[in-house]
């Protein structure tokens, strides 16, 4: 195998052996025959799209291939070949509709490739990542897979809501079409990159939309983190449709529900506030669900990805249930819904019925719900603060969490940060501050928490906001910092719909990905002024 499409990959040059995440080669390697499938299915629908009679369902299929295939989603070797087999026999659907049609297709072994299954783990050397032998070439047409994946997961939020746009599609298939083109150049791939990323902000705003007409927009909340004396499920991941089910399910039966590590917004909306069983949030990041989950006694239910797989003497592997794209072998499957139907929860509440009440491992608070109608409420006063000097930094510190001791930086970064300085955050990497005690400026507290990854768009709105009330030309001129975090490909579409939008001056970390090569490194540097971290307290001095 080679993987290299997360933060954390080995050596920080690429997974061969089995992934840091917990991948292993089999799968790796499984993942790499579907999403070679994807492309093919992609280069066929995006012809009959030219002709009006592109085909609704293959678009679907290729939104929860892709998201499958994201860091820390699916592991289970058989639910991976499912959804392969699935992808190619709809592609040989989609050729025959072609050739009914008379539409022309490109020659492209990517449209006509079809292996069997005894095929799929001998196929590496033509459909994995080190296929394409020029570095920046493959640099750049991983960076697009990997902004695809990102956008497709956001996509399929926004689909389970009801909300989707045929723009996206038609972006993911030009996208595919392009990485699959052995003579793109460096000038169209970068064009595709800055174009991926701009409908990366259009899916972040569809799932904004779909979020807040369904949810209500996020408002001010505190949010417990203690526990309550009944049995209890917890609930991971980022999809608020599942959450909503599990939610009516549950009500009346004496069982609690709690959030873990992304679901943590899902508090905000003024929806879930009515469901008197949704008591708090439960630990921290994904990262440390291992003994989180382990002291949570009940079950576990993953709606998206940030699974880690559990050891072999882990007590808690029979209590994880999986749903969606999701997948771990030794976990119980929630099937998909039927058309009409809420998904089938009721194994997963029996089983919540006979466990033990969470441990508590923490107590107290901790306060979000600063999406961007919440900030618009507050426009004014954060203006005057700004206008009074009290207010000197914006510091975005968005993105993710993880595993790695380096990541300690964030925390203390923080910690070190002047009083007159505001954090705008979204997504895991939260966890390492929104427990400190930072303080407030005149009633507006220092962590401002959008939500989820997907939310880092209510940060654009939030800079956009002060850009018009400052009445400036350019949100680079603005006194915010970006310092973000990345970890997986949902970061990565995050950190492509920024630079899509012009912004400039942002540093990445812990590490600069390894599937970014020094001369497309250099090019980010040169257009975007892409920087790195050091230390904290060197950075701060540097950045501010």
């Amino acid at each position: 195998m080679f993987c290299f499409q997360c933060q954390e990959t080995a050596l920080n040059v690429g997974c061969k052996i089995k992934g840091v995440c917990g991948k292993d080669p089999q799968v790796a390697c499984l993942m790499d025959t579907m999403l070679y499938g994807v492309r093919g299915m992609a280069i066929v629908n995006k012809k009959l799209r030219e002709k009006d009679i592109a085909c609704h369902k293959a678009s679907r299929l290729m939104l929860d291939a892709i998201f499958s295939t994201i860091t820390n989603a699916n592991f289970d070797y058989e639910s991976i070949k499912e959804k392969t087999n699935v992808i190619f026999s709809h592609k040989i659907k989609l050729i025959e509709k072609a050739k009914e049609n008379s539409v022309c297709l490109p020659d492209m072994d990517e449209v006509y490739f079809n292996p069997t299954e005894e095929e799929y783990l001998n196929f590496k050397e033509k459909v994995g990542v080190l296929s394409e032998e020029n570095e920046d070439i493959r640099s750049l047409k991983q960076l697009i897979i990997y902004g695809i994946k990102g956008m497709a997961a956001y996509t399929q939020h926004a689909l389970m809501l009801g909300f989707e746009d045929d723009e996206i599609y038609k972006q993911i298939e030009d996208a595919l079409f392009c990485v699959s083109r052995k003579e793109a150049s460096v000038d169209e791939l970068i064009a595709m990159t800055l174009s991926v990323g701009n409908t990366g902000f259009k899916a972040m705003a569809m799932l904004d939309k779909a979020n807040t007409s369904t949810y209500g927009n996020p408002e001010i909340t505190k949010v417990n983190i203690g526990v309550k004396n009944n049995p209890a499920i917890l609930v991971s991941g980022h999809d608020l449709k599942d959450l909503e089910e599990l939610l009516i399910q549950t009500q009346g039966t004496g069982i609690d529900v709690y959030t873990h590590g992304e679901m943590l917004p899902a508090h905000y909306y003024p929806f879930f506030k009515k469901y008197s069983n949704f008591v708090g949030n439960y630990g921290n990041a994904w990262w440390k669900q291992k003994e989180e989950f382990t002291s949570f006694n009940g079950p576990i239910l993953f709606t998206t990805n940030c699974i880690v797989p559990p050891s072999k003497d882990a007590t808690y592997i029979d209590r994880i249930f999986t749903t969606g794209s999701t997948g771990l072998i030794g976990s119980h499957y929630i099937g998909e819904r039927e058309e009409g139907k809420m998904k089938d929860f009721s194994k997963l509440i029996a089983m919540a019925k006979q466990c033990q009440p969470p441990k508590e491992i923490e107590h107290g608070e901790i306060i979000g719900g600063f999406a961007h109608n919440q900030v618009e409420q507050l426009a004014g006063k954060v203006v005057e603060e700004i206008q009074k000097g009290n207010i000197k930094h914006f510091v975005v510190m968005a993105g993710c969490d993880g595993r790695m001791k380096s990541r300690e930086y964030y925390t203390r970064f923080a910690e070190l940060l002047p009083k007159d300085c505001v954090i705008l955050t979204a997504g895991c990497a939260k966890y390492r501050y929104n427990k400190l005690n930072l303080g407030d400026i005149n009633g507006i507290p220092r962590v401002l928490d959008a939500g989820q990854c997907n939310d880092s768009y209510s940060l654009v709105k939030t800079a956009l906001l002060l850009k018009d009330a400052f009445k400036l030309d350019d949100v680079n001129k603005l006194p915010i910092i970006y310092n973000i975090a990345w970890y997986e490909q949902k970061a990565v579409i995050v950190l492509l719909a920024l630079l899509s939008l012009g912004v400039k001056n942002i540093h990445l970390g812990p590490t600069l990905p390894a599937f970014v090569s020094k001369n497309v490194l250099n090019v980010l540097i040169d257009k975007f002024q892409i920087g790195t971290i050091s230390t904290s307290e060197q950075d701060i001095d540097k950045l501010l």
